[in-house]
C-alpha cells in the first residue's frame, strides 16, 4: 500500500497528507529527515542509492533520511529511517540547522541531525548500493567528481567543505 505522507506549508507546518505516490507526481511540499553519520576519527557515512530510488537514483548521497509519515514526529522518523537505511539504533543524534530544499523532483522541509557511530553499518538492500567511509577532505573531492544528490548537496555542502 502507498504510503501517506505528511504535507507541511511554506513555514514547514504540517497542514495535510497525501500518499507518497501522489506527493512525488506532484511535488508536492513534504517534509524529510537527514542524517550526517561520521565516525569518532571524524570521517563521513557516504553512499550510493539503488537505481530503483524514486527520486535521484544511483546517485551518492552523505546523509541518511528519508519523507516523514502522516502523523510521525520528525525526529521519530529521524530514528526510523537511520534504523532502516544504514542499520543503526542508538546513536545519540545532534540537531542541526532545519533547512529548505526544492527543485523539479522534490520540494521538502529538511530536519537534519548528526551522530557519531563507530558500530556496524547495515545497508538496507532495496535503498542502498554500497558505501564507505571517507575524511572530510576525501569527501570534498569526491562532490566535486562524482553524482551526488543534489538535495543533500545544497543543505550540508557548504557545511562538509567546512570540515575539510
Amino acid at each position: 500500500m502507498d504510503e501517506l505522507v505528511a504535507l507541511v506549508d511554506a513555514d514547514g507546518v504540517v497542514c495535510g497528507s497525501a500518499p507518497r505516490s501522489v506527493m512525488r507526481r506532484d511535488n508536492l511540499r513534504h517534509s524529510a529527515t537527514g542524517v550526517l553519520v561520521r565516525n569518532s576519527a571524524g570521517d563521513i557515512y557516504v553512499h550510493r542509492r539503488t537505481p530503483t530510488k524514486d527520486v535521484y537514483p544511483a546517485c551518492y548521497d552523505f546523509m541518511a533520511g528519508g519523507v516523514i509519515d502522516a502523523g510521525e514526529d520528525p525526529y521519530d522518523a529521524v530514528v526510523r529511517e537511520l534504523a532502516e537505511e544504514l542499520g543503526i539504533t542508538g546513536a545519540e543524534l545532534t540537531k542541526l540547522p532545519e533547512g529548505d530544499y526544492a527543485d523539479e523532483f522534490t520540494n521538502y522541509h529538511a530536519y537534519l541531525y548528526t551522530c557519531v557511530w563507530d558500530g556496524p553499518v547495515v545497508h538496507q538492500p532495496e535503498e542502498v548500493a554500497w558505501g564507505a567511509w571517507m575524511t572530510p577532505a576525501e569527501l570534498v573531492r569526491r562532490l566535486d567528481e562524482w553524482t551526488f544528490v543534489p538535495d543533500t548537496s545544497a543543505l550540508l555542502g557548504a557545511y562538509i567543505r567546512s570540515l575539510a
